[in-house]
C-alpha cells in the first residue's frame, strides 16, 4: 500500500457536457504513486471517483484564480504530457490551501524525476533564469510561453524537466518593474526596452521609505510623472497580503484610503483581468473632479514564494468614461510582496506598492503639488496593510480569495437582473435523486465533463455556477419563469439612486457573508451572493397602536401576489412608541421548493422558526456611534426578540415586536433621533445547522435610506378574521 503524503478536503472545479460548471467538495488524497479524490473520507476498501497516476511525466498546471457566482477559487490542474486529456482540477477556496497542495504534488513528481534520473537521464531542478526579455523566470513559465515544444521522450535535450504553467504569462503592454535590469541585457528584446530604474529616498512617513525614480533628463513636462514607490514590512504571510491587495470588496475600505469602488470588467484568464477602479482623493474635492482608472492587472507567484502584481492602464468597451469623473492614466504599477526571515515566531513580509501616473485634468498642470500629494496618499496603503494585520491578533482561517462582481453582468437593466434572479431559484433549488455511477474512473476531460458529476445537475451546490454565464443561459432557457414588479407597489418608494432620500432598494447580497458550503469544516463563510426571493415592496406605516397581521390589508403586495399564484414572506417590523411605527418588507416568489430549508422554515413549527430566522444588520452610512452599537453580527430574531407567525394560505407574516427587547429597545431609541441620517442594509435567511442546509442563502436583503417619520401613513386594516393563529 502506497504512503500517503498529503490529504484533505478540496474543491473540484470543471464544465459539464451540458455547458454548465460546477464546484463541488470532495476529500482529494496524495499518496506516492497516485493522486485520488472521494465523495466522503475514505474509509476500508472504498473505490476512489477518479485517479491518476504520479510519475516524473506529470505537471501541475496553474490556472490562476476563477469566479463562479461571484466566488473566487484558485484552481490546479494535474496531468500526464503523453495524455493531456487525462486529468485531475482542483481548486481551494484560499491561496495558502492551493499552493500547499501544488508543493506536495510537485515534490512527489520531483521524487520519481528522481528515480527516472538515476537510471540513465539527467535530472534537473529548476530555479530562477533569465529569459530572453530580461526577466527573471520562475519554473512555471517554461512550458507555457518561453519554451519550445517538449518532446515525448525528451530527447533533444537529454534530460528529464517537470515542467507547470501560469497561463500566458503577463501582457506585452505590460512592463515587469519588479526586474531591474541592465539596459545592455535587454537591447535585443522585441518588448518594451527599460533600463534599470535608480531610486531616491524622498521621505520616510508613516512607517514607509517613500523612494523617486531618478531620470537622466533635465527637464519634464508637467504632465509627466515620476514613478514613485513605497517599502514597508508587514507582519503577516505573503498570501494573507496577497488576498487582500487582490481585494475589490468592502475589505479593501480598511486599508485603502484612496479606494472608493472598484468592480471586475473582463476575466481574461486566471491570472489577468480587466478592472474599474474608482478614487477617493483628499485633495480639495469641491473644486477637483474626482478621478478613475481602467487597468489591466496581472498576477503571479514565483517559485521563493513571493507575488507579483502589475497594473497598466487600458481602455476597454465595457468601461466608457463616467461623466463627473477624469479617467487617469496609469503607466506601471502594481505589488511586490516578498517573503522575509520570521522575527519572534511571527511571518515577516516586505511589500512594494510602485506608481507611475499621470492624474490628468487641469490640477496637473496648474498645482505642481497636486499629482505628489494624490500619489503619496495612494502609496500610503502600504500602512494601511501593516496596520491592519497589527490589529489582527488571531486568524486561524486563511482568508478566502476575494469577490468581485463583472461589469458585463451588472450593465443589463435592473429589471433585467431582477427577474434573473428570481429564475434561478428555482434550478438552484431543485435536486433529483442520484443515480449509481458506474465505470467513475474512465478517460476524461476534467474541464469539461466528469461522470459522477454529469448526473447530478440539480445539487445544491450548483449556487457556485459561473455566473455570468448561468444568468445568459437562463435568459434563453427560461425567459418566461420571471415576476412583472410593475404590478407591486408600496407606500414607501424605490429609489436606485445612492444619494436619494426616504426611499428603499435592493442591497447587493455580496455585501452580507454567509456560512459556506465547508463551514462546518473551516468555518469559514462566503459573500451570499444573490436573493432566493424578490422584494416587491415596502411600506412604511404609524398607527396609535401596534399594527399586526399587515397581510390582510386589501390591496397589499401580498394579496396581489396571492391572486398571481405567488408566495410571500411578509417581515413587519414593528417599532413601539408614542405612535407606533411598522416598516413592512415583501419577499416574493413563484413557489416554495419542497424540502428546501426555505420550504420547511415557512411550514414548520414556531420553535423551529425562532431558531433559524436570522438577520444581518449593517449601518453603511452613519454616525459612528450608531454603527457601532447596531453592528454588523448576525442574530437570531426568534431567539432576541419576540416574533409572531402567521401563516396563510400563500404568504408566511412575522410580526417582530422590536419593543419586547430592551437591548433592542435602547438601540432603537438611539436609532429613530437620528433616523434621517442612516442608510441600513438589512438581511434575512434561514439558519443552515447541518451539511445538506449548506451553503446559506439570503431570503433577500434591503437598504433603507434617510427615512423621514413623517412619511408613515396610517394603514386600512381589513378586521382579523377569529380563525387566523400564529401557526396555522
Amino acid at each position: 500500500m502506497s504512503k500517503v503524503v498529503y490529504e484533505g478536503w478540496m474543491v473540484r472545479h470543471g464544465r459539464k457536457k451540458i455547458g454548465r460548471s460546477f464546484i463541488h467538495m470532495r476529500f482529494f488524497v496524495l499518496e506516492t504513486r497516485l493522486l485520488a479524490y472521494y465523495k466522503r473520507k475514505p474509509q476500508d476498501n472504498v473505490v476512489p471517483i477518479k485517479t491518476l497516476l504520479i510519475d516524473g511525466n506529470c505537471r501541475v498546471e496553474d490556472r490562476g484564480l476563477k469566479t463562479h457566482l461571484g466566488h473566487r477559487v484558485y484552481v490546479l490542474s494535474i496531468y500526464n504530457k503523453k495524455d493531456k486529456h487525462y486529468r485531475i482540477t482542483m481548486a481551494a477556496f484560499n491561496v495558502t490551501e492551493a499552493h500547499t497542495w501544488k508543493e506536495k504534488i510537485e515534490s512527489v513528481i520531483d521524487q520519481h524525476q528522481g528515480s527516472q534520473a538515476g537510471s540513465g537521464g539527467k535530472f534537473v531542478s529548476f530555479e530562477y533564469t533569465e529569459t530572453e526579455n530580461g526577466r527573471k523566470s520562475s519554473s512555471s513559465d517554461h512550458e507555457s510561453q518561453f519554451s519550445a515544444p517538449e518532446d515525448e521522450d525528451n530527447s533533444n535535450h537529454g534530460r528529464l524537466l517537470r515542467r507547470t504553467t501560469i497561463g500566458n504569462g503577463p501582457p506585452d503592454s505590460i512592463l515587469d518593474w519588479t526586474v531591474e535590469v541592465d539596459s545592455d541585457l535587454n537591447q535585443n528584446s522585441n518588448n518594451q526596452a527599460f533600463s534599470r530604474k535608480q531610486w531616491r529616498l524622498l521621505q520616510c512617513q508613516n512607517g514607509l521609505r517613500i523612494f523617486e525614480e531618478l531620470l537622466e533628463v533635465d527637464f519634464l513636462p508637467k504632465s509627466y510623472s515620476r514613478a514613485m514607490k513605497a517599502v514597508g514590512v508587514v507582519e503577516a504571510s505573503c498570501e494573507e497580503i496577497f488576498e487582500l491587495v487582490m481585494s475589490m470588496d468592502t475589505t479593501r475600505f480598511e486599508w485603502d484610503c484612496s479606494f472608493q469602488y472598484g468592480n471586475l470588467v473582463e476575466d481574461v484568464d486566471g491570472h489577468t483581468a480587466i478592472l474599474h477602479h474608482k478614487l477617493l482623493l483628499d485633495w480639495f474635492p469641491m473644486f477637483v473632479w474626482p478621478r478613475d482608472l481602467c487597468y489591466v492587472r496581472y498576477w503571479r507567484r514565483n517559485d521563493d514564494g513571493s507575488y507579483v502584481v502589475l497594473i497598466r492602464s487600458r481602455e476597454h468597451e465595457n468601461c466608457p468614461k463616467e461623466p463627473g469623473f477624469v479617467r487617469a492614466h496609469i503607466e506601471s504599477g502594481g505589488f511586490n510582496i516578498s517573503p522575509l526571515k520570521p522575527r519572534n515566531g511571527r511571518p515577516r513580509t516586505q511589500v512594494q506598492h510602485l506608481m507611475q501616473i499621470d492624474l490628468k485634468g487641469w490640477g496637473v498642470g496648474y498645482i505642481p503639488s497636486f499629482q505628489q500629494h494624490c500619489l503619496l496618499q495612494m502609496l500610503n496603503s502600504v500602512a494601511g496593510l501593516r496596520e491592519w494585520f497589527s490589529q489582527t491578533d488571531k486568524r486561524t482561517a486563511p482568508p478566502r480569495i476575494p469577490v468581485m462582481v463583472n461589469m458585463a453582468s451588472t450593465s443589463v437593466s435592473l429589471n433585467k437582473n431582477q427577474n434573473l434572479s428570481q429564475s434561478s431559484v428555482h434550478i438552484r433549488n431543485s435536486s433529483l435523486d442520484q443515480t449509481q455511477i458506474s465505470n467513475k474512473n474512465g478517460p476524461m476531460n476534467d474541464e469539461y465533463s466528469d461522470d459522477e458529476d454529469d448526473l447530478q445537475v440539480f445539487e445544491e451546490q450548483e449556487e457556485f455556477a459561473d455566473s455570468f454565464q448561468c444568468e445568459e443561459q437562463k435568459t434563453e432557457v427560461e425567459p418566461s419563469d420571471q415576476i412583472d414588479f410593475s404590478c407591486f407597489s408600496g407606500n414607501l418608494q424605490r429609489n436606485d439612486n445612492e444619494n436619494a432620500r426616504n426611499c428603499w432598494r435592493i442591497s447587493n447580497g455580496n455585501n452580507f457573508r454567509v456560512r459556506s458550503i465547508n463551514f462546518f469544516y473551516d468555518k469559514s463563510k462566503v459573500s451570499a451572493g444573490k436573493h432566493v426571493l424578490d422584494i416587491v415592496a415596502v411600506d412604511w406605516f404609524k398607527d396609535t397602536k401596534r399594527m399586526d397581521h399587515v397581510a390582510r390589508r386589501s390591496g397589499c403586495a401580498a394579496q396581489i401576489a396571492s391572486e398571481k399564484g405567488y408566495f410571500t414572506i411578509v417581515i413587519n417590523f414593528q417599532v413601539p412608541g408614542s405612535t407606533h411605527y411598522s416598516m413592512v418588507f415583501y419577499f416574493v416568489t413563484k413557489k416554495l421548493v419542497p424540502g428546501s430549508l426555505l420550504q420547511r422554515f415557512v411550514d414548520g413549527d414556531d420553535d423551529f422558526r425562532n431558531s433559524r430566522l436570522k438577520l444581518i444588520p449593517s449601518v453603511p452610512k452613519g454616525s459612528w456611534i450608531v454603527r457601532q452599537s447596531v453592528g454588523s453580527t448576525p442574530c437570531l430574531l426568534g431567539k432576541a426578540i419576540d416574533s409572531n407567525y402567521i401563516r396563510g394560505p400563500t404568504y408566511l407574516e412575522i410580526d417582530v415586536d422590536i419593543g419586547s427587547s430592551t437591548v433592542a429597545n435602547g438601540v432603537l431609541g438611539l436609532v429613530t433621533g437620528v433616523i434621517t441620517t442612516l442608510v441600513v442594509d438589512m438581511a434575512f435567511l434561514v439558519q443552515a445547522n447541518t451539511n445538506e442546509e449548506l451553503p446559506e442563502r439570503l431570503i433577500g436583503a434591503v437598504r433603507m435610506s434617510h427615512i423621514e417619520l413623517s412619511s408613515a401613513i396610517v394603514p386600512k386594516l381589513e378586521p382579523e378574521p377569529s380563525s387566523t393563529h400564529s401557526n396555522t
